[in-house]
């Protein structure tokens, strides 16, 4: 498949135009290179060229090609583990960074698209966490009142306020995380796009990476990228952002996540009264199950409804079915909904459920990991990927290189760990599949 053809989805046929993002063809030399145009890579650029760095972006496809563009478009500032759990996990000193940088990450996507003007049809009336019995909503409760202690707006809501704000009785209770949003993501990904070139990022579309080799280069050791173009980039630091995506230019990253597939229905517009009520504030929804809903209504009415899919890509409209029975079972009011879309994209999950970042050769590093909580997820390791690079010393009139000062660097937030391939890895679709089997079987009796 070419990198100019993004999959059909929603989101390609509604998005903004894409900026010009050319192969790169000549070789070049640039201070970082960005290996991956998804959030993580785009809000690295974004962030790194703001400071003055010189930044060169590439991707096998174009920007938003993989996961970035075919997500949900909700934007959560959460983690799979509770505050209170990562504080027990990591210990406070490694836990509240990472806690005050997950719970802004909203806060800095939102920011960004209000700085850059980037058209992606924002909206910011919270995300609903939702469970079918009172155990699963007493849970999310006690969850609640541990971001409440932390500042956050949340509700605590009871059957009768889930009724009326998502439309449905099938929900014993749950919670809004006031912090949370939606957007269209293709969108946002290509305004995150457009700002770094504007910033003086150069992205190119189009440019696998074949080959990573560290040379001496004018007394320096540097990294030369090779490109499937011919072309090489020859940078001080690489940063490999390819999530879900990844593919074997690094030694066993590829082996230290599973890739499942996250599949998504949409319906054409609904106009009826009985559509309008659904969660009519522009809220975003998910329940507590092990294999997750999720849904929302985009700008102009649809409704969508996501969640796991088989390991395989989608060969048919029939692969979907999961999803359109659960949707319509969960609003019967609606009557036969008529589906425009139909899509997946693969999500990176790790074995601990948490965001991985590696840093395994001087001048490399690795943001991988994101758990299906992308959108801010990724444009916050962006941001602190970039402070930590220029805060050692990285950039034109910064330093000369990794370790050469201190500064922003020092703050970051994120745990850096080794690169640790999940045993036995070759037997992931075996893996995904038994623990779908399970999950499901969990959630059938929880």
């Amino acid at each position: 498949m070419s990198g100019r053809a993004l999959p059909p989805s929603l989101w390609a046929a509604t998005a903004i135009d894409a900026p010009h993002t050319p192969a790169l063809t000549e070789s070049t030399r640039a201070d970082v290179l960005v290996i991956g145009a998804g959030f993580t890579g785009l809000s690295t650029a974004l962030h790194l060229a703001e400071q003055g760095a010189s930044v060169r972006v590439v991707d096998s496809h174009q920007p938003g090609w993989g996961a970035s563009g075919r997500n949900g478009g909700q934007v959560n500032p959460t983690l799979k583990y509770d505050p209170d759990e990562l504080v027990k996990k990591l210990g406070a000193a490694r836990a509240e960074p990472l806690i005050e940088a997950i719970s802004g990450s909203a806060d800095l996507v939102f920011d960004l698209i209000a700085r850059h003007g980037i058209d992606c049809q924002p909206v910011r009336a919270g995300w609903l966490q939702l469970g079918y019995t009172q155990k699963a909503v007493d849970g999310m409760h006690a969850r609640a009142r541990q971001w409440a202690r932390r500042g956050v707006n949340v509700e605590m809501l009871d059957r009768d306020a889930v009724a009326r704000r998502v439309g449905t009785d099938a929900f014993a209770g749950g919670w809004l995380d006031g912090r949370a949003g939606a957007i269209q993501p293709l969108s946002y990904t290509r305004g995150l796009a457009a700002a770094a070139q504007r910033a003086g990022a150069s992205i190119h579309g189009d440019s696998a990476v074949v080959s990573l080799t560290r040379a001496a280069s004018q007394g320096k050791a540097r990294w030369q990228a090779t490109l499937a173009t011919g072309a090489t980039v020859e940078a001080e630091h690489v940063v490999i952002a390819t999530n879900g995506y990844t593919g074997p230019l690094w030694p066993g990253l590829s082996s230290t996540m599973l890739t499942a597939n996250s599949f998504i229905v949409a319906t054409r517009r609904l106009t009826s009264a009985a559509a309008d009520a659904i969660l009519e504030r522009g809220e975003t929804a998910s329940t507590s199950q092990r294999l997750l809903l999720y849904f929302r209504k985009d700008n102009e009415g649809r409704l969508l409804m996501g969640g796991r899919g088989f390991f395989a890509d989608p060969r048919g409209p029939e692969d979907f079915a999961h999803l359109e029975r659960s949707l319509e079972l969960l609003f019967p009011q609606l009557g036969p909904l008529d589906y425009a879309y139909r899509w997946s994209g693969r999500i990176a999950v790790t074995r601990d459920f948490m965001p991985h970042v590696h840093e395994p050769a001087p001048g490399v590093t690795v943001a991988v990991g994101c758990n299906g909580r992308g959108i801010a997820l990724c444009t916050s390791f962006g941001k602190h990927i970039a402070e930590r690079l220029v805060g050692a010393g990285m950039g034109a009139g910064m330093g000369t290189g990794m370790g050469a000062g201190r500064g922003a660097g020092d703050a970051f937030p994120y745990p850096i760990s080794p690169i640790v391939p999940i045993p036995m890895h070759g037997l992931q679709r075996f893996y995904v599949a038994a623990g779908v089997a399970w999950y499901s079987l969990l959630d059938r009796f929880g």
